[in-house]
C-alpha cells in the first residue's frame, strides 16, 4: 500500500467559516507584522478581533505567527517573544504568566502516519500558568505543559510535562525541579539547557516582557 498524497490534498478540514478567516488573517497580517514593537495593545486587539481570547497586559511580539487566532487562548500578563511560531490549527492554551521565547515552537497539527490518506489531526497544547518555552524548543501536539514548568532551549518536548519541572534535551528529559525564591521580585532557577560533557545544565534565557 502506498500513500494517497492526492487524497491527502483534497480534503478539506476546516469549515467554510474558517477558510474565510484564513482569508482575512492573511490579508490582515502586515497590520500586525509592520506595526512598532511597543504596540502590544494594538496587536492584542487584532487578536481579539479574530477572535482570539487574550487576558489583560499580555504581550505578542509582531514578528510572532500566530497561524489561527481564534484557536488561542492567552492569559493575563503572558508572552509570546519574536519569531514564535504558534501553529494552532488545534487550540492552544497559555496561561496566565507564561512565557513563549523567541523562536519556539508549540505545533498543535499533524497527520495521522497509519492512514494512508494521511487525515489532519487539530491536537490542543496546554502551557500551564507561569510556564516559560525557552528560545528555540518544540511542543508537539497533544503535549500539556504543567504550571510552572520549563522547557529548556532547543528541547523538543513528545511527552506531557510536569508541573514545576524542567526539561532538556531532544528528546526532552527531566533536569530538576523548579522552585521560586521566596524574595520579593526574584526569578526562578536559570531555565535553559546546555549541552556540556553530555551533560544537560541549566543556562540562562531572554525573557521578554
Amino acid at each position: 500500500m502506498t500513500l494517497s498524497v492526492d487524497v491527502c490534498r483534497q480534503q478539506r478540514p476546516y469549515s467554510r467559516r474558517e477558510y474565510v478567516g484564513r482569508v482575512l488573517w492573511s490579508l490582515a497580517q502586515p497590520l500586525f507584522r509592520l506595526s512598532p514593537r511597543s504596540l502590544f495593545v494594538w496587536r492584542t486587539t487584532l487578536l481579539r478581533l479574530f477572535g482570539a481570547r487574550i487576558g489583560p497586559h499580555a504581550h505578542v511580539y509582531p514578528s510572532a505567527r500566530i497561524y489561527l487566532p481564534w484557536n488561542l487562548t492567552l492569559g493575563a500578563d503572558a508572552s509570546i517573544g519574536e519569531w514564535s511560531l504558534i501553529y494552532n490549527l488545534g487550540p492552544v492554551d497559555i496561561g496566565d504568566r507564561a512565557t513563549i521565547s523567541h523562536r519556539a515552537h508549540l505545533c498543535a497539527g499533524s497527520h495521522d502516519y497509519r492512514d494512508p490518506t494521511l487525515p489532519l489531526l487539530r491536537l490542543p497544547i496546554t502551557i500551564g500558568a507561569e510556564a516559560w518555552i525557552c528560545a528555540d524548543a518544540f511542543v508537539g501536539p497533544g503535549r500539556r505543559i504543567g504550571e510552572g514548568a520549563i522547557v529548556g532551549a532547543a528541547a523538543v518536548v513528545v511527552k506531557d510535562v510536569p508541573a514545576w519541572t524542567i526539561v532538556a534535551g531532544n528528546p526532552a528529559r527531566y533536569v530538576k525541579s523548579r522552585t521560586l525564591s521566596s524574595t520579593l521580585g526574584a526569578v526562578s532557577e536559570p531555565a535553559c539547557s546546555q549541552q556540556q560533557g553530555g551533560e544537560a545544565r541549566v543556562g540562562l534565557n531572554s525573557n521578554p516582557q
